[in-house]
């Protein structure tokens, strides 16, 4: 079912009945306010140096030193028209963020302009803020969340007190993060509408139009429930599915909606919990992109995905071996421009894969915390290790850890008092322990 709700600055869209009192209920939800995290970036950005190297006809960053030419499934000499009218060229920047997820669309119809970001990077970080103004952002029509996990939702909050935003999307999970309390805050505050997609729901922002492939519903379980999307532009089709794993891909293949495109961002940065065999065969994509920190202690990605992809004749690109990464459509051709060049090989089994038990422990660690390393300086840092991890530290047992998880970031040791069970004597004994870190 398409929905035609009136136009609102030339989106079409349904809104749920949600008001800012269910908004307030969600932030009531997330536990006591605590402090704003940081802004500093620690997060390899590269932004200045695209926006200097902006020269191509078409608006592409001249990303040193590659540029490949590709071709669409369906050849013409026409461009795909809309409403009578040729396609304006669709710029998909999938950017890179560090070991986090952010991926702009920018294009146009007429004199119209449209922007869509779905996820925000890391909260470490302010790179996707400087790309989206290096990138000649003025607002955005939709700002789509796939789920509130810190290293998706990371900048959420300034970039919405930053621009003015039309429409914000999220599945509805909830985190106790501060990460999460700032951006509902913000959006909160701000003139945005606020939407809950589910699995069957169609939008059309513009020329585009995009079909909701997940979730159907909400348990809570934010990560695997994150909100998927297929955009189609003329004959192009590009699917994101966030960190949903293999079982959210099976539910794809069995919605009735094809899941089919010609651009797929590989699930979960690329790890083995996500793009099952059966799943990337049913995409069928020319194109496979995922987004990584490079050296990230996870594995991403992981050798088996590179493999799959491989082994089907797609092409690989990633954000730790070709930094931000640029595909430019007009509907039917399209073509790739990357900062740098290089190739993507499988590392060998033995040497680069944990067992299938740690490394399950660790993609699973990394979709509900953010991600780094486990340890700073041989400290445990509490904002970036896993919960093996940070099971080392005094009085942090198995529930006690992913508590203290799901509540990050913390500004200090000092903030673990937050945890059930934890307080100001037990803080004082982590303290003197020396092992905890922030």
């Amino acid at each position: 079912m398409r929905h035609t709700r009136p136009t609102i600055g030339g989106v079409t869209l349904y809104r749920h009945l949600l008001t800012s009192l269910m908004l307030l209920f969600l932030l009531a939800g997330c536990g006591e306010e605590t402090t704003q995290d940081p802004t500093d970036s620690t997060v390899k950005t590269n932004t200045e140096d695209i926006q200097e190297e902006e020269t191509h006809e078409q608006g592409v960053p001249e990303m040193e030193p590659s540029e490949t030419d590709n071709e669409a499934k369906n050849e013409s000499d026409e461009n795909t028209k809309s409403n009578g009218k040729a396609l304006s060229d669709l710029k998909v920047h999938f950017i890179d963020a560090g070991q986090a997820d952010a991926t702009l669309f920018q294009f146009q119809d007429g004199e119209e302009k449209y922007t869509i970001l779905y996820d925000t990077g890391d909260w470490r970080g302010n790179d996707v803020v400087h790309y989206l103004s290096s990138q000649g952002v003025a607002e955005i029509d939709v700002l789509a969340i796939s789920h509130p996990d810190a290293d998706h939702i990371g900048q959420m909050e300034e970039i919405v007190g930053t621009y003015d935003v039309g429409e914000v999307w999220m599945t509805g999970n909830e985190s106790t993060s501060d990460t999460f309390q700032g951006a509902m805050e913000a959006v909160l505050a701000s003139d945005a509408g606020y939407e809950e997609p589910r699995a069957g729901d169609e939008y059309a922002v513009g020329p585009m139009e995009i079909d909701v492939l997940y979730p159907a519903s909400i348990t809570g379980n934010s990560n695997e429930e994150s909100l998927s999307l297929k955009f189609t532009y003329g004959d192009m089709e590009f699917l994101f599915t966030g960190d949903a794993e293999k079982d959210g891909e099976q539910y794809m293949m069995n919605s009735g909606t094809s899941v089919e495109a010609d651009i797929l961002q590989l699930g979960h940065h690329g790890s083995d919990t996500s793009s099952d065999p059966s799943f990337i065969d049913a995409v069928d994509p020319e194109v496979a992109v995922y987004s990584a920190g490079e050296g990230n202690s996870y594995g991403h990605p992981s050798p088996e995905v590179v493999s799959l992809i491989q082994d089907r004749n797609s092409d690989l690109y990633g954000t730790d071996i070709h930094g931000t990464i640029v595909i430019t459509t007009d509907g039917q051709e399209y073509r790739i421009a990357t900062r740098e060049d290089g190739t993507i090989s499988p590392e060998s089994t033995d040497d680069a894969e944990p067992s299938s038990s740690e490394d399950t422990e660790k993609a699973k660690d990394v979709a509900e915390s953010g991600n780094g390393q486990d340890a700073t300086d041989g400290c445990v840092n509490i904002n970036e290790a896993s919960k093996e991890a940070v099971q080392e530290i005094i009085h942090i047992g198995p529930e006690r850890a992913d508590e203290l998880i799901e509540l990050r970031p913390y500004q200090s040791v000092d903030g673990l008092d937050k945890i059930n069970g934890i307080g100001p004597a037990r803080v004082d004994d982590i303290k003197e322990e020396g092992k905890a870190c922030a």
